[in-house]
């Protein structure tokens, strides 16, 4: 019965977000995923790489083994890359402009212009060898970081060949090209902001959907009908999903630990009772950017018409948490300094609670100033040293542990919202939740 109960309801309201929202058709989203490529290589790219001194960015891979940062710079038609694929952008000094070049046997989309003629020169290594020397670039950037995976694509093999085949006189030349990267894709243009909070709110909508009482029916639905059914309606709505929905609950019950659980555990399969908070972390692609949302729902117990003050009251702490997190973005601090900042003033508040907030934007945990980790609070290597720079879109992404007297226990105030940092402020993508979703709804309530 409850199968049958949930694909009746999919069927009823599968189409429901579509009709309200406009997502673009796959041909469109194909037009302005190449117009918005085409915008950042002609009006962003040149600064980065004078700003980061590399005359020439070389980026290799091999079809189905791609380096993160080529599927950035392919064409929406280009899904993967084709048997071995090389991009060169080389920047003359004194131009504003960057050359962009394919060692290839066809032009890469539009940009990337062919400058391989197999029939004269057989040999592909061969013949980037024979443009570097042309370009005579006094830097040459690869794809090498021990810091960030998304900085590091090119594969130990594309090393290899490329140092074999490229003289002495250059290799002194090479550098990693891992600051000039991770600007390259934490960098969001105009036009992608100006986009980015219409993908928020489509991720809001689905997400206030699937905590609503159209998918969810008290003492039938379980957690991991909900999981399942945000996996069927982003799929059915042309969209991608960048990891497994997380969908668990937390209760007065003595014997429900959630609020204890480490996040490197996933939460059991839980039926859905009149009194949970149902909390849920879903993620979608759309237009190549990423989104990563936690949301909470309370189930209304019969009677009640809205969430309880004590609730409501924990949420408040959870907002303030993001609000001393944000206060403390500034351009050029590093990630650490964010974290420490923000834990003293949440100390001299006595709000105890944990902050793991990441980059956000064609991937879901992105490149950029990793401010904290859910199990580490102090200092991280690398990516935490790596300061904040305008232009920059996050996930604002922590929890607030509060005492509830009428539970006895701790409720985890779990909250993540995307926001953009334009250098002085920080701006929720699609703003964020400060009042509890209901099930059912409370405009759908009769009153007496």
């Amino acid at each position: 019965m409850k199968s049958y109960f949930l694909i009746i309801n999919f069927l009823l309201f599968q189409f429901s977000i579509s009709q309200n929202l406009s997502i673009l058709s796959e041909r469109d989203q194909s037009r302005i995923t190449d117009e918005w490529l085409a915008d950042k290589l002609d009006n962003y790219l040149p600064k980065m790489m004078d700003d980061n001194e590399i005359a020439l960015w070389l980026v290799v891979s091999r079809e189905y083994n791609e380096d993160p940062i080529i599927k950035t710079l392919l064409p929406s038609t280009w899904l993967a890359a084709r048997r071995r694929t090389m991009l060169v952008m080389y920047k003359p000094e004194n131009r504003n402009e960057v050359e962009k070049m394919a060692i290839s046997r066809y032009n890469v989309g539009e940009h990337f212009k062919k400058a391989w003629n197999p029939e004269s020169q057989p040999n592909q290594w061969e013949r980037l060898i024979e443009l570097i020397k042309e370009l005579d670039p006094n830097k040459i950037g690869i794809n090498i970081s021990e810091n960030f995976g998304l900085a590091d694509g090119l594969n130990h093999t594309e090393h290899q060949l490329l140092f074999s085949y490229l003289p002495d006189k250059f290799k002194d030349r090479v550098v990693s090209a891992e600051k000039l990267a991770v600007k390259w894709l934490e960098t969001r243009t105009e036009k992608e902001i100006s986009t980015y909070r219409h993908i928020q709110s489509v991720a809001h909508s689905i997400i206030h959907e699937g905590l609503s009482e159209k998918v969810i029916t008290p003492g039938v639905t379980s957690t991991s009908d909900v999981i399942w059914w945000y996996r069927d309606k982003i799929k059915s709505l042309g969209l991608e999903t960048w990891f497994h929905p997380i969908v668990d609950v937390q209760r007065p019950d003595e014997e429900s630990k959630e609020h204890l659980r480490t996040f490197d555990k996933k939460p059991g399969e839980d039926i859905i009772q009149p009194g949970d908070i149902i909390h849920v972390d879903v993620g979608i692609t759309y237009l190549r950017l990423n989104t990563d949302t936690q949301q909470l729902a309370y189930v209304l117990k019969p009677g009640e018409d809205k969430t309880p003050e004590y609730l409501t009251d924990a949420l408040k702490i959870g907002n303030r948490l993001q609000d001393i997190l944000t206060s403390n973005f500034k351009t050029n601090r590093t990630g650490n300094e964010i974290l420490k900042l923000s834990i003293e003033q949440m100390k001299k508040e006595n709000i105890k609670g944990t902050i793991y907030s990441h980059p956000l934007g064609y991937h879901g945990h992105a490149a950029g100033p990793s401010i904290g980790l859910w199990d580490n609070q102090e200092f991280i290597s690398g990516s935490g040293e790596y300061s904040l720079n305008a232009r920059t879109a996050y996930a604002i992404e922590l929890n607030a542990e509060v005492y509830i007297e009428e539970w006895k226990k701790i409720f985890r105030v779990m909250l993540e919202e995307g926001a953009y940092f334009d250098g002085k402020n920080v701006i929720y993508l699609n703003g964020r939740q400060t009042e509890f979703l209901t099930i059912p709804r409370r405009d759908n309530i009769l009153k007496n």
